[in-house]
């Protein structure tokens, strides 16, 4: 889609800013961005350089430069003061031929060319720093730090020219720019606009949320799904959005709720993301928010805990919802009451009520997973329909066990004895062994960490479409770091399971059926995991298995029967 001209709000509502190529310029400048040197941007940066054209992202026009990014980090804050909590860079790997004041062409993963870049300045960045400091903390359980360790180690910013928009083939009647959309919103009549930021599918709860939330305004909701990247393992915006839409179509106000499209990617920075949502849901013609539980939070650590208390989003916008010009409408966990057939705020129940409630965890587990209709109490029947559809049960979808551990821990043999089992129970699987991947999909790959990385990485590509079609793989690869395996984690969504073979390094050694380990000893290996290459253990895994003084069928027993217990695989 390319318009005459797309213009970008700048702060608070004032005066425009050009950024798009004017359409009698995009042949000369098309051209010429075909001579550049380039970088294959991200989906993430996709998303942002999206948002950055369109005016979402005001006052920002462009990918931060050292001092915007750190006053951010540090603050909160541009480097002008304005409030922006998260920082939009363009991380690359700076080529031989890209040097300050040269211009680079931005192309998409299919080698589009959406946008010209002048380098301005090009600086290095901190991934732990940064981690810390926008998330709270470092930890590669987190699916945005996780995906950190593979963007580029040095930020480059500069002036912009946009020639085109990323492409988007889905629902185009629902994507608006913010200009559209506060168009739209202005024919309502209605002074005071609140937005729901949604990743999920909407049920009976959602719905008596939102209308409660425009009513106590007296204004119009702005049902304002994510549909550009959210957490791992979250529904497909696909299914969400005929959720969406067969909602807002039968059962909300139609001179009182608009949907539309936002193709934002998430950070699940949780108070911080939260302010962020402000800031955007404002330039979408927006004036208040509705705050849920634990926003944006990304799941738990690596110990298992929340990355952020359950209504610290809350505190933060209500602590800056003056200068944003937002008003956070806060709700806390809302029930069903049984006898009134509706929805109610915990705090708000009368005496002695008879509520029901069921959690996320349920839905996915106990309805969705076993192939249970969910109760028309908590969700529409026509939305509980869409759902079943998307996602059968569990011994329909799709499982990746993925056995990481030392060289010679029993991952292959392990994994050779769980396919027979599982194909008793008749379930097909297929084998993604480290050995064997590296003479096909990763012939060449040496073993720096760079290449590793890579080979794991592509393992887990592999992994991820076979889960995705409702297939059974399991991935057997030593996979010694950490974050990588997180990044597969992610990758491969609902359905990983991890599984340390913890055969202790003596062991192995001792055995060192192969003789690799008599050989890294001597130096002849360089870079030897467990000799002279470290091998970070999983913190929190599915399974700790070890072939030391366990028979691998019993190893192997261990996993598939649990399987079964989670409904996976069909017992007799």
């Amino acid at each position: 889609m390319i318009a005459e001209k797309t213009r970008l709000i700048a702060p608070y509502g004032g005066e425009l800013i050009d950024l798009l190529v004017p359409r009698k310029q995009l042949v000369e400048q098309t051209a010429y961005a075909r001579t550049l040197p380039y970088v294959q941007i991200s989906p993430r940066v996709e998303c942002d350089l999206e948002l950055l054209a369109v005016g979402a992202f005001s006052p920002l026009t462009g990918f931060m430069n050292r001092a915007d990014f750190q006053s951010v980090l540090d603050t909160m804050r541009l480097a002008d003061g304005t409030l922006f909590p998260i920082p939009i860079t363009l991380p690359i790997e700076l080529g031989a031929d890209m040097e300050l004041g040269v211009d680079i062409a931005l192309r998409d993963r299919k080698n589009n060319i959406l946008a010209i870049m002048t380098i301005e300045e090009i600086y290095a960045w901190d991934l732990e720093e940064t981690a810390a400091k926008v998330f709270g903390k470092y930890d590669t359980r987190h699916p945005i730090i996780a995906e950190m360790h593979r963007w580029g180690r040095v930020n480059v910013a500069g002036p912009l020219r946009v020639l085109r928009l990323p492409p988007h083939l889905d629902f185009a009647e629902l994507r608006r720019t913010p200009a559209e959309t506060r168009a739209v919103l202005a024919r309502y009549g209605h002074p005071n606009v609140v937005a729901f930021q949604t990743r999920n599918p909407l049920h009976r709860v959602h719905e008596a949320l939102t209308k409660r939330a425009a009513a106590n305004i007296d204004g119009v909701l702005l049902l304002h799904p994510v549909v550009g990247m959210t957490q791992p393992g979250d529904v497909d915006h696909y299914t969400r959005v005929r959720v969406y839409r067969t909602l807002i179509d039968n059962y909300y106000e139609e001179d009182r709720s608009l949907l539309s499209l936002l193709p934002l990617a998430m950070r699940m920075a949780g108070p911080r993301e939260a302010v962020w949502h402000a800031i955007i849901r404002r330039n979408y013609g927006a004036n208040h928010l509705i705050v849920g539980r634990d926003h944006a939070g990304p799941g738990p650590d690596s110990r298992g805990e929340p990355f952020y208390g359950p209504y610290d989003a809350q505190d933060m916008i209500i602590q800056h919802a003056e200068e944003l010009g937002v008003k956070p409408v806060p709700f806390t966990e809302m029930v069903y009451l049984e006898d009134e057939d509706r929805y109610e705020e915990n705090a708000k129940l009368p005496n002695g009520a008879k509520v029901r409630k069921i959690s996320g965890t349920q839905v996915r587990e106990d309805y969705l997973g076993k192939g249970v209709p969910l109760p028309p109490w908590f969700s529409r029947p026509a939305v509980a329909e869409i759902l079943a559809e998307s996602y059968p049960p569990r011994h329909r979808r799709g499982v990746c066990l993925w056995f990481t551990g030392l060289s010679g821990s029993g991952k292959s043999t392990t994994a050779e004895h769980i396919v027979n089992l599982l194909l008793e129970k008749g379930r097909n699987v297929t084998v993604l062994d480290g050995d064997v991947v590296r003479t096909h999909l990763s012939r060449g790959l040496g073993f720096s960490k760079e290449d590793r990385d890579t080979n794991i990485r592509r393992i887990g590509y592999v992994a991820s479409e076979i889960v995705r079609h409702g297939g059974m793989v399991i991935c057997a690869a030593i996979s010694p770091y950490r974050a990588t395996r997180e990044d597969v984690r992610n990758l491969v969504g609902e359905g990983f399971f991890e599984i340390h073979m913890a055969t202790p390094l003596e062991f192995v050694e001792a055995r060192d059926i192969k003789g690799l380990y008599a050989k890294a000893r001597r130096g002849e290996i360089k870079d030897f995991t467990g000799i002279d290459d470290p091998y970070e253990p999983p913190l929190h895994p599915d399974f700790i298995l070890t072939a030391e003084n366990t028979p691998v069928e019993d190893n192997a027993r261990r996993v598939v029967e649990r399987l079964i217990e989670l409904g996976f695989v069909r017992s007799d």
